[in-house]
């Protein structure tokens, strides 16, 4: 079947009861759901508990090998211990090639986790990984609680973030979406999966207890515009690419549209550039900057 837009399939496990946060058991389905066409696997937080993780030892290399064995990426979370003993709420993102492409260290712990013997730190940076979809974050659990690391992770140009979680979230994540024009897709110890689009409208939600497992496929070729300085090229555009490009949203209150690929081979966010379309985020930042330029500071340094 051939592909339209930049599609990317992803499956969200998330797991309570001790019966399930194993390590076997998370092995097990990831086996399970990591079949030919899924492009990553979500864990959620806390799967294995509280348990203290070595990512030189067996578990993690297991888990690399089913990344290797099936070609897919996988977000792993855990805690672990640092360089210097430090424990890290960290979520390892493994790439198909089974490396450990990345770790992002949660910025935020909650305040318990503060008081663990030993405690829980907070990571220095949020991160930005370029995978061989898009590029992706992580923002974990009590992280949602602190717009600027959606704010970092938008700045880094993420085009869809991963939410491992301890709790829904809901609102919350909704609002991050609004704010940053980004997916964010969770799994949770609910367990539960919700997928936020980049309008910020909810386009996806499951709660099965014991066990959730949510599979989805987003368009990471979708994009989206705020009506100012747009709406005539938009029109030119859809007028004279109609049936390979098509406006699938118009939120009029908010003043923005979305447009999306409907034949196969175009791309609707290339194409937008080439009739001068100025994605909203860019069009956000573009004006904060010149408006900062014009006062002599940034709103955001006071």
């Amino acid at each position: 079947m051939t592909k339209i837009g930049r599609p990317v399939n992803l499956v969200s496990i998330g797991v309570s009861g001790k019966e399930n946060q194993t390590f076997p058991k998370l092995l097990s389905l990831v086996e399970q759901e990591a079949k030919e066409g899924v492009d990553l696997i979500l864990l959620s937080e806390l799967a294995l508990g509280m348990t203290i993780i070595n990512i030189d030892g067996d578990d993690v290399a297991k888990m690399r090998e089913m990344a290797k064995q099936k070609g897919v990426y996988i977000i792993f979370t855990s805690f672990r211990h640092g360089e210097k003993g430090d424990v890290y709420n960290s979520s390892l993102l493994i790439d198909r090639m089974g490396s450990i492409q990345g770790i992002y260290d949660k910025a935020f712990p909650f305040w318990s986790a503060e008081h663990n013997d030993p405690p829980a730190v907070p990571g220095k940076d949020m991160h930005a990984f370029e995978t061989d979809f898009g590029i992706i974050g992580i923002a974990n659990c009590f992280d949602a609680n602190f717009p600027d690391a959606y704010k970092r992770l938008s700045d880094l140009g993420a085009e869809l973030v991963f939410f491992p979680s301890g709790y829904s979230a809901g609102a919350s994540l909704q609002a991050h979406a609004i704010n940053h024009n980004y997916y964010i897709v969770s799994s949770t110890t609910v367990p539960d999966c919700l997928v936020y689009d980049i309008n910020g409208r909810e386009i996806y939600y499951q709660n099965t207890p014991g066990i959730n497992i949510s599979r989805v496929t987003l368009d990471l070729d979708r994009c989206i515009f705020h009506f100012d300085l747009n709406l005539e090229k938009r029109d030119k555009l859809l007028k004279e690419h109609a049936w390979e490009i098509e406006q699938d949203s118009c939120l009029n209150r908010e003043a923005w549209f979305t447009l999306k690929a409907v034949k196969p081979g175009m791309s609707a966010r290339k194409l937008a550039r080439e009739y001068g379309l100025e994605e909203l985020a860019h069009y956000k930042k573009r004006k904060s900057d010149e408006l900062d330029g014009l006062r002599g500071y940034s709103l955001r340094s006071l």
